[in-house]
């Protein structure tokens, strides 16, 4: 892995003695580019001179192995099989170093964070991705700030030496959010995440302050990474005017096995028997039909007749679940379980802090 990918070790003033290691993975993005003066347009960083961009990083006292892509990828071609190659990469390394902090593009950095929270069971470790809007090349960029804040929460422990924050989140602006909570809001501002249904699992002031009681515990079983997803999915956004025969060339889709529902307010959507009749059959050719709402605050599926009857017929609630975070689900569960009713368990319960309700 080493040999296929080049790596650099960033002298910051970490000594031998120190405890605390960290592997940055970049995988493409705004936060990786810089300026080339003499052809006046930007340019992947090479990171062997991080340092000149970023020399904050000489204060810290720990050991950074950065690991660039071949090819850097903007984040709108990031594909499943990339999902698979960064968990494989964590997982290859993940008894070397203490904490991995992925570089990415904003576009579908939730998707990817949420991909990984799947794919990375029982995590001990930090995961955490940031990326900028602005390359850390310009002289007024958010890169400087999100790249030191990941790293300096991917380095941060409790008092027994474990890992603060086991799990994969996104660091953006000021806020440590859950990865499977976030989701992109903004496009042209430094707030380009926001988790609407949790609380930011720290803010980052002259302090950092940590809510301990929102971060998932240490696991007590071992670390795995899941190699598979099955991307035989799809998402569908309702809307007043969809057809019913639109609807259904779409879930005769060839291969098709499930379907994020994006439904009205709290998990509502037509009701007229030939709309549900068309999920209803569906269902019964063993598609997976997952309610998600369009509006923050999630499903609460059978709190009003227009989506009684989506229960009725075997639409599974997502709760409070993010799009991102559904999609991503439903490729895990449809690549790693074979039982549909354990996948449809699994579909309503929690398995990385991603839902609250149900």
């Amino acid at each position: 892995m080493l040999n296929y990918y080049p790596t650099t070790n960033i002298k910051t003033a970490a000594n031998s003695s120190t405890d605390t290691s960290i592997f940055v993975i970049y995988t493409g993005g705004t936060i990786g580019m810089d300026y080339d003066d003499t052809k006046n347009h930007l340019v992947p960083l090479d990171f062997k001179y991080i340092i000149d961009k970023v020399p904050e990083l000489k204060r810290f006292d720990f050991e950074l192995t950065v690991l660039a892509m071949n090819e850097p990828i903007d984040s709108s071609n990031v594909q499943p099989h990339h999902w698979l190659n960064i968990g494989r990469m964590i997982y290859d390394f993940y008894n070397d170093y203490d904490a991995f902090v992925i570089l990415h593009g904003t576009d579908t950095m939730a998707y990817t964070a949420s991909a990984l929270s799947y794919l990375l069971e029982n995590l001990e470790k930090p995961v955490i991705l940031t990326g900028a809007q602005l390359p850390i090349g310009v002289t007024r960029t958010d890169a400087r700030e999100n790249l030191i804040s990941a790293l300096e929460i991917a380095a941060c422990k409790d008092e027994n030496g474990k890992a603060l924050v086991p799990e994969v989140c996104i660091f953006f602006d000021d806020l440590l959010l859950r990865g499977n909570r976030a989701r992109k809001v903004q496009s042209f501002k430094f707030t380009a995440f926001k988790s609407q249904n949790c609380p930011p699992l720290a803010v980052a002031g002259i302090d950092i302050n940590y809510e301990r009681q929102l971060i998932l515990p240490q696991p007590s079983e071992p670390f795995w990474f899941y190699n598979k997803l099955d991307s035989n999915v799809i998402i569908i956004k309702l809307y007043p005017g969809l057809s019913s025969i639109y609807l259904a060339h779409i879930l005769h889709t060839p291969n098709l096995r499930g379907v994020v529902l994006e439904t009205f307010g709290s998990g509502n959507a037509p009701s007229d028997d030939e709309f549900v009749g068309v999920l209803k059959n569906a269902i019964e050719r063993g598609i997976f039909i997952y309610n998600v709402s369009q509006c923050n605050g999630g499903v609460v599926q059978g709190l009003y007749e227009t989506s009684k009857r989506l229960a009725e017929i075997g639409v599974i609630s997502g709760g409070d679940i993010t799009p991102e975070a559904a999609i991503t689900k439903l490729m895990f569960l449809l690549g790693n379980e074979h039982d549909n009713e354990l996948i449809k368990q699994k579909l309503e319960d929690s398995l990385r802090g991603e839902l609250t309700i149900r």
